[in-house]
């Protein structure tokens, strides 16, 4: 499957980056106009920036629909119901591009990195690319010493689990090749933040080829995320796939 996306002339490879936000009002336009001129200068294949509004309770729907009547190649989506999960889902299923990516809205992870996860699908014939805070290379700056304790836990629970070879399954910058995705999407069930551990473990038990990509990484202190909710979530999805015989 995978092989038949990298054949195709740099014209017609089509990626699909989506930003799933939840009341993001404030840093919405930079962060659009920030990405926006980047794959603009350093993207050769034809992209989208498709922002997945899920459930927004502030201005952020309106400043989506203004940046739209700004920007070319931008999309909105709204759902009614908030998770990340869903939001992906939602616009990943929704797609007909080549390469289905995301990155999170504070745009934490270094712009650079973005054309060679995509490249990593595209020409190195990988299924999936994802950033890594935690490979031999990365770089982290800022990171408050709890979400680092608790990221490096996570992780080494996950690895233990599973056997997984991913050393930072939650780090917001992801791509897949539509064909892997429409094999793995019908049967990730979470819609929050384990759907990204979910999709990866699934992956491998699949056979898929995981390209794991060092990443420059700056924390950003107005992160939005709950880390003890957050926690939580991912044990009760930890033990849900354990139980079901992963």
């Amino acid at each position: 499957m995978l092989r038949e996306v990298g054949t195709l002339g740099d014209a017609h490879v089509t990626v699909d980056v989506v930003l799933p936000v939840f009341n993001e009002q404030a840093t919405l336009t930079a962060s659009v106009g920030r990405l926006h001129g980047h794959l603009n200068e350093h993207v050769p294949y034809g992209w989208r920036i498709v922002i997945a509004d899920n459930a927004s309770t502030d201005r952020t729907p309106a400043v989506a629909e203004a940046l739209c009547e700004q920007f070319d190649r931008l999309r909105v989506i709204r759902l009614e119901q908030k998770g990340r999960g869903r939001a992906l889902r939602t616009a990943w299923t929704d797609s007909q591009a080549s390469v289905l990516s995301y990155m999170d809205i504070d745009l934490s992870t270094e712009l650079d990195a973005y054309y060679p996860l995509v490249r990593a699908i595209v020409e190195e014939g990988y299924d999936l690319a994802i950033g890594s805070r935690l490979a031999a290379g990365a770089i982290v700056v800022g990171r408050r010493p709890v979400r680092e304790v608790a990221s490096r836990v996570y992780n080494l629970i996950t690895r233990l689990a599973f056997r997984t070879a991913v050393v930072d399954a939650q780090c917001g910058f992801k791509a897949i090749s539509r064909a892997t995705a429409e094999r793995l999407l019908p049967e990730v069930a979470d819609n929050e933040w384990f759907f990204d551990t979910e999709l990866l473990i699934r992956a491998e038990r699949h056979g898929c080829s995981i390209r794991q990509l060092p990443v420059h990484w700056i924390d950003d202190p107005n992160s939005h995320v709950r880390l003890v909710q957050t926690a939580l979530q991912d044990l009760k999805g930890i033990w849900r796939l354990k139980r079901s015989g992963f």
